[in-house]
């Protein structure tokens, strides 16, 4: 009997261990933000930004470490080998979950917990202004009568995986071509060497505000604010979404406690007039973009699902 109570006595220790910690978290010691692409990129960028208020919600120092190679292959198993304390943040873009898909980086996706979005790129589908397709509907039923080109960065990409969704849906013929990057996707449709893209809010910004492209629709369950005569694709009958997003991770087993900490901290930092003004200046929303642990943790999980069936269906 004394033995069943002291059982009970550590088990209630323990449960209670996660709480307690979360109260002394992080203690002043220093957070790693894990990366995977070079110094200076986008990915280091919004890391360095999204910082700048968190280390003063959280009371401690932060710093971006760099671990490249093998399409976040090298960040993961960095990650991997680092305790589930809250102490490691991964910086998390798709590219993470093309690399778990394909099997690589040592991570499945229920390694990690998303603790929160810092950025979500909607997809436009667009065409050049002097194109013969003034609506999504023209644009469908041209591409039912033969395979239009649609530019896309590269295959298995996320506007690629975007388009292979949408033209099941939309039960239309499609002739993906592949530009190396969404840049130069870009440049493609403003030469008239394509029939029509899926490029990112971000990607499209200048060329949409300006006149140079026509978006049909955007690839979302609800319109954007600062685009409110653009339909979407749910709207319209084509419950496809897609966007390229931008967040942070830790390690599955890390306490709930410290999670909710982590996620509360980094999304009142991301919503903050500092970060939200770098979001502003890509044409996106901070209140559409950041997200707390609960939906972007979902998130990360459904747009797994979806890479991992895309993966498997091109063969990659």
């Amino acid at each position: 009997m004394l033995k069943s109570f002291l059982t009970g006595v550590a088990l209630a220790g323990m449960l209670a261990l996660p709480a307690g910690a979360a109260d002394d978290f992080p203690g002043g010691k220093t957070i790693e933000v894990v990366i995977h692409a070079k110094y200076g990129g986008g990915t280091d960028t919004t890391a360095r930004m999204m910082m700048i208020r968190s280390r003063r919600n959280l009371d401690t120092d932060m710093v971006v470490v760099a671990k490249r190679g093998g399409g976040g292959a090298a960040a993961q198993a960095y990650v991997n080998d680092k305790p589930a304390d809250g102490y490691t943040l991964m910086a998390l873009t798709q590219t993470h979950l093309y690399t778990i898909a394909r099997g690589k980086g040592g991570m499945e996706i229920d390694d990690m917990v998303g603790v929160a979005r810092a950025m979500d790129d909607p997809t436009f589908i667009t065409v050049h202004k002097d194109s013969p397709y003034q609506t999504l509907e023209e644009l469908i039923a041209a591409s039912k009568e033969k395979a239009l080109n649609w530019g896309v960065g590269e295959i298995g990409s996320t506007e690629h995986i975007g388009l292979l969704q949408f033209a099941k849906v939309a039960g239309i013929k499609q002739k993906a071509v592949p530009f190396g990057s969404g840049a130069q996707m870009v440049q493609a449709l403003m030469s008239g060497a394509i029939d029509a893209t899926l490029p990112n809010v971000s990607e499209a910004l200048t060329q949409v505000q300006d006149g140079t492209f026509r978006p049909l629709a955007v690839m979302n369950d609800k319109r954007l604010g600062g685009y409110p005569d653009v339909p979407t694709t749910f709207e319209l009958g084509y419950p496809i979404k897609t966007s390229t997003t931008r967040g942070y991770a830790v390690k599955a087993g890390t306490p709930e406690p410290i999670i909710q900490k982590l996620s509360d901290a980094l999304s009142k930092a991301m919503k903050h007039k500092t970060f939200g003004g770098y979001l502003k200046a890509s044409g996106l929303d901070p209140e559409e973009s950041v997200a707390g642990w609960k939906v972007w943790d979902k998130q990360l999980k459904e747009n797994y699902a979806l890479a991992k069936a895309a993966m498997e269906e091109l063969g990659l």
